[in-house]
């Protein structure tokens, strides 16, 4: 969807409460100048040395152009809906607001704008404005020290400047012969130019200069301290001080200026709601307005500011995920653009963009995760075209945002946003079923102590891999490409009760694992498979009676290799099991798993024969998975290679 000045604040209600109900946010950046990469001569730079390339840079070019996309995620039918829109970015800033913003253009990248069929005009005749956090704060104090008139400089007059000062002599004659001679139906005297003549209190010919109305001004603040003067279209107004209504006037010309603020600030509304912040200066009238003319129309406004409140607090309870391709200079830019100053080195604009997004996916580090020294080809279009047959999961466009449904449009922001979103979707649960990421896991998430294993001391050697070398039989198993600790549960359960009938199947791909209080912070945190075959609950037994053959049958006790009980699961009716967990697991079991870990494709097999198959959907925000791969930024071309927000 492409939003313009016009019907940006018209469709800003309907943006935030796509924001508000997002999974994640995706956005791109189209820029009117990139960084030079200095040559030192010594090799790769140092991520701070990049940072300053980029600062730099960022404080020289601006941005043009935005694309944003809202993606929900749909449990109930297993997919994602995109809503996708554009922005161009207008620089110029409102005249009266004494906000003086300036910036370049690199030729390369006007010219490779041009050649994508970029329209160099759109940003300034139909760009959205915006103002940044510091110069909101500017503005405002600009306008404030306007109405303090103690604060405004006095112009110093020189010996020289004779017809000045003849100009002040002649006001300060005429104010003392106004107060001495004062007449009972004058309460003002009008200062115009010399010799001119007033009727009906407009100046009959030629105006005071802005010099000269100062100099009144200066004269009147510094010698009559019971009079105000007050400026006109072609004179000056002197009136007695009167408080009540000075403060009347002060209170009046902020409120134009805090509208002039609230229109200049645009685009910006949309950061500050994805960042969590208040929106208490957003005005429930101004949505009211058609997005075609801009004109006023008639709105219920009390059901505006329902949706208004309730988009404001699910925007500071759920923190917006915010995703993007080769996000360490848009990070930069989007940061001097619409929040202010850059720091001074790499940690604190770490610490900075952290607090503003919790949760930051890079694609580009998504897909480079595991590379080596040769940087891989990693471009937004080259990732794109590597997942084009992945159909899962399913990704549609909504049906109010047509624009991206037939053709590409590279490096339009909107599109380009759109695609990093199908990307992120994609590529994570490729990542998320392949399994991945678990050789990027730290070492401690990994490791377990005495007491997390529960026991006195850590087993050396138990059958089945349950531990070894300190990591868990899930970790273990998993670095291994064989299954994880969660799917042999669910093996063993089928040993017992037989696959699920197909009534079933589907309802139970869809069915997210119970989390409990041990497992809420990793998948990892389960330190032995007999913990967590403890702390199974029935419920993650439960079957149907179609599930048997027989509910009435005996229940089956498997027993170990050397006639002890291995893992008893006794079916005492169709609706209630006991277990328990012995010392070792059942030798079938074992050999199981030892063979799945051998051969990882049979695992495979085995889920599509069930009716398993691929995820179908990405991995839930606040898993390990992201714990591997969020707040990562990729940074080639430097020594570090990547940039950890969470550092």
């Amino acid at each position: 969807m492409e939003v313009d000045k016009t019907s940006f604040q018209p469709l800003l209600l309907d943006i935030l409460t796509a924001i508000s109900e997002a999974h994640f946010v995706s956005f791109d950046l189209e820029l009117s100048g990139v960084a030079f990469k200095k040559q030192n001569g010594t090799g790769k730079p140092t991520l701070q040395e990049r940072y300053e390339e980029v600062k730099e840079a960022a404080e020289r070019y601006q941005i043009l152009q935005i694309g944003l996309t809202c993606v929900h995620e749909d449990e109930e039918h297993g997919g994602y809906v995109a809503r996708p829109y554009n922005f161009n970015i207008n620089p110029v800033v409102e005249e009266r607001l004494d906000i003086e913003r300036i910036f370049s253009f690199q030729s390369g990248a006007v010219e490779f704008l041009l050649g994508c069929g970029f329209r160099m005009d759109l940003p300034f005749t139909r760009g959205v404005p915006y103002l940044s956090r510091d110069e909101a704060k500017q503005a405002k104090k600009l306008a404030s020290d306007r109405l303090e008139k103690s604060t405004v400089p006095d112009i110093q007059l020189a010996p020289e400047d004779s017809q000045s000062i003849e100009f002040m002599r002649r006001v300060r004659s005429e104010i003392d012969a106004w107060k001495s001679t004062r007449k009972p139906f004058s309460d003002f005297l009008n200062i115009g130019p010399a010799d001119r003549e007033f009727v009906h209190d407009h100046v009959q010919r030629g105006e005071l200069s802005r010099f000269e109305k100062r100099l009144v001004h200066q004269l009147v603040r510094a010698e009559y301290p019971d009079l105000v003067s007050v400026s006109k279209r072609a004179f000056m107004q002197i009136v007695p001080f009167n408080q009540e209504r000075e403060d009347a006037i002060k209170e009046q010309r902020m409120k134009e200026v805090k509208e002039r603020i609230h229109r200049q600030t645009g685009f910006r509304w949309l950061v500050e709601a994805m960042s969590g912040s208040d929106l208490p200066h957003v005005d429930p009238r101004s949505f009211a307005r058609n997005p075609v003319t801009g004109e006023a129309i008639f709105c219920d406004l009390e059901e505006i500011s329902t949706r208004l409140s309730r988009a404001t607090k699910l925007l500071k309870r759920k923190r917006t995920v915010l995703v993007g391709h080769n996000l360490f200079t848009d990070l930069i830019y989007f940061y001097r653009t619409f929040i202010g100053e850059l720091p001074a080195t790499i940690e604190e604009h770490q610490r900075n963009i952290h607090a503003l997004f919790p949760t930051v996916i890079d694609t580009k580090y998504l897909a480079t995760h595991n590379c080596g020294d040769i940087n891989p080809a990693s471009s937004l279009e080259q990732i794109a075209d590597q997942l084009n047959m992945r159909t899962v999961p399913v990704i549609e466009v909504h049906p109010d945002h047509p624009k991206y449904l037939e053709g590409s449009a590279f490096h339009e922001a909107g599109y380009d946003s759109f695609l990093t979103a199908k990307i992120a979707v994609r590529l994570s649960t490729k990542l998320e079923a392949a399994g991945s990421y678990v050789g990027e896991c730290r070492k401690e998430q990994l490791t377990l102590s005495e007491d997390e294993q529960g026991y006195d001391t850590a087993p050396e050697d138990v059958s089945g891999g349950v531990a070894v070398n300190g990591k868990t039989c899930d970790a273990t198993l998993q670095e291994s490409g064989g299954v994880s600790l969660s799917s042999a549960v669910s093996d063993l359960k089928e040993m017992v009760v037989g696959p699920p009938s197909k009534k079933n199947a589907k309802k139970s791909q869809r069915k997210k694992p119970k989390r409990t209080e041990a497992s809420a912070g990793s998948r990892f945190a389960k330190p032995t498979i007999f913990d967590q075959l403890r702390n199974l609950t029935p419920s993650d037994l439960e079957v149907d009676d179609s599930d048997l053959a027989d509910p009435t049958a005996p229940s089956p006790v498997t027993t170990g290799t050397d006639g002890s009980d291995g893992l008893a699961v006794a079916l005492e009716s169709s609706a209630t099991w006991q277990h328990r967990a012995g010392p070792t697991l059942h030798a079938s079991a074992a050999a199981k798993a030892t063979t799945l870990d051998a051969n990882p494709d049979e695992w495979a097999v085995m889920k599509k024969e069930r009716g398993g198959g691929e995820e179908e959907m990405m991995p839930p925000f606040g898993t390990d998975f992201w714990r591997v791969y969020g707040n990562k930024l990729r940074v080639f071309g430097t020594k570090e290679g990547l940039c950890d927000l969470t550092a």
